[in-house]
């Protein structure tokens, strides 16, 4: 009986051994608060030049877009901000307004699809307008706030000499001028580190500096947002301790499988189920699901996030908490549940909320003695349990700042 023999090869062996490199992980002060995208409130006050794609399609929330046969009256539609080809002295720059006043950690640039047309080289500087600055240069030169209403526009020499007396050139440096590389998806993303000493700078505004021109696909500014809250608020006055633009930030989770928790503190209202925070299928959920008399599942397993409440040293008084699961229909979770903790004893969780069932697509509001617990000290920290698993869409955690005693 004959026998057949398979060589394998040295080459074949070799090809089967090699695998891909892992992705490199993003820099840890992505965790932190984006206050630049549309959905963190930022935009656009001003920009040399929009002609081919306005600045304010840099700071989309959505990932950018490439549309091979889409074309505008100016040329080739591209999915973030273009300027022309520059036949004139100078370089392309654009002021951007942050959501809140924040201490920049580090910076994201994104040259997607921008390949034979990127912006070689930017810089970025930060400071801050005063109210009156801002609003001359809003009367003087208006941004239109039509969806790609500035497109195949561009500043005359009058216009850019009026922006140029409020000497924003002369700001702070975050980001030092850098070469870029082109949008293939291996060199897309430029993260940038703010070096130490300008940390500590609290900025509402930035110049980002094209040099001398070309394309960005989109902007991300991680921080940490800073507001005086006692200042600015009434200690007696209720207000969303939670929200990101009063200096709320998300501490930790346990699964961000399809969306960041992060995303439940923006102001906006959420545009899809990508723009909230929904976890993996928990794989320890029992094959037969059961309830209990208070129709709760009754499963094993939960997914957490943690937030810390805003810029109130001594912490709050929670009054009033509001749970959306809005786009979220066949994957709401089955409860959720709230806890809070003082700053003096971070790791110690006392309950606010028992388990609450929750609905899709809709707003769950909880307040008063008989939904959510007496509190035993002000809340530094709120925990959002929800069980199984799912998504929210936004959480809102009304109350009023403690005062020391």
């Amino acid at each position: 009986m004959a026998t057949t023999t398979t060589t394998t090869t040295h080459t074949e062996q070799t090809q089967e051994l090699v695998q891909p490199p892992p992705p490199t992980p993003p820099p840890a002060f992505t965790e932190l608060s984006e206050v630049a995208s549309i959905g963190s409130n930022g935009s656009i006050l001003f920009a040399t030049d929009d002609w081919f794609a306005p600045a304010e399609w840099m700071l989309k929330d959505t990932e950018p877009v490439f549309l091979a046969d889409r074309y505008t009256a100016y040329g080739k539609w591209m999915d973030g901000w273009e300027t022309r080809r520059k036949r004139t002295p100078g370089h392309d720059w654009c002021l951007v307004e942050l959501g809140a006043p924040t201490q920049i950690a580090g910076v994201m640039i994104d040259t997607a699809f921008f390949t034979g047309n990127y912006v070689p080289r930017v810089s970025i500087q930060g400071g801050t307008l005063d109210a009156t600055m801002k609003r001359m240069l809003q009367t003087s030169i208006p941004r239109v706030t039509d969806e790609g209403g500035n497109i195949g526009t561009g500043r005359t020499t009058e216009e850019l000499g009026m922006v140029e007396l409020i000497g924003t050139d002369q700001w702070d440096v975050l980001v030092p001028r850098t070469e870029l590389q082109a949008g293939y998806e291996p060199t897309r993303r430029h993260y940038f580190t703010v070096a130490k000493g300008k940390q500590s700078l609290i900025v509402n505004h930035l110049r980002v500096n094209m040099f001398p021109d070309g394309g960005i696909a989109r902007l991300r500014v991680y921080g940490t947002v800073r507001l005086n809250l006692r200042e600015s608020l009434s200690v007696r006055q209720p207000f969303d301790m939670i929200a990101m633009l009063n200096g709320g930030r998300c501490t930790g989770f346990s699964n961000a499988h399809y969306g960041h928790p992060r995303n439940l503190i923006k102001p906006s209202t959420a545009v899809n189920m990508g723009d909230g925070w929904e976890t993996a299928r928990r794989l320890d959920r029992p094959p037969v699901l059961q309830i209990d008399d208070a129709g709760i599942l009754q499963v094993p397993g939960c997914e957490w996030a943690i937030f810390q409440l805003g810029d109130a040293p001594e912490g709050g008084w929670i009054e009033r908490i509001c749970i959306d699961t809005k786009h979220f229909k066949g994957n709401f979770p089955d409860n959720v549940q709230v806890e809070y903790a003082w700053k003096g004893e971070p790791n110690s969780w006392m309950l606010l909320m028992e388990k609450k069932k929750l609905g899709p697509d809709r707003v769950h509001e909880f307040e008063g003695d008989e939904l959510l617990l007496p509190q035993a000290k002000p809340a530094s920290l709120v925990r959002i349990t929800i069980a199984p698993d799912g998504g929210l869409s936004r959480v809102r955690v009304f109350g009023t700042v403690a005062v020391a005693k």
